[in-house]
């Protein structure tokens, strides 16, 4: 089978639905950042994540070029 990726938050999202139509009420990571136990949830289907799919590096990434405009740049 060739490698595919999904939109891990497509997979979930089904996933929940899914549940919530069986009469459940599904969490996902304990009221924190579910990105960890979404990975785990698609690792467990046999999709592997991929970290394009997380907004926390996202957010890191721009973090650290802000941080860098303000020193190179003096811009806030």
């Amino acid at each position: 089978m060739a490698d595919e990726t999904y939109n891990p938050w497509t997979v979930v999202n089904v996933v929940f639905h899914h549940l919530v139509e069986q009469g459940l009420h599904p969490e996902l990571g304990e009221g924190g950042h579910p990105g960890d136990p979404a990975a785990e949830l698609l690792r467990a289907f046999g999709i592997q994540p991929h970290v394009e799919g997380d907004a926390r590096v996202h957010d890191k990434v721009r973090q650290q070029l802000a941080d860098l405009r303000e020193r190179m740049l003096g811009e806030q």
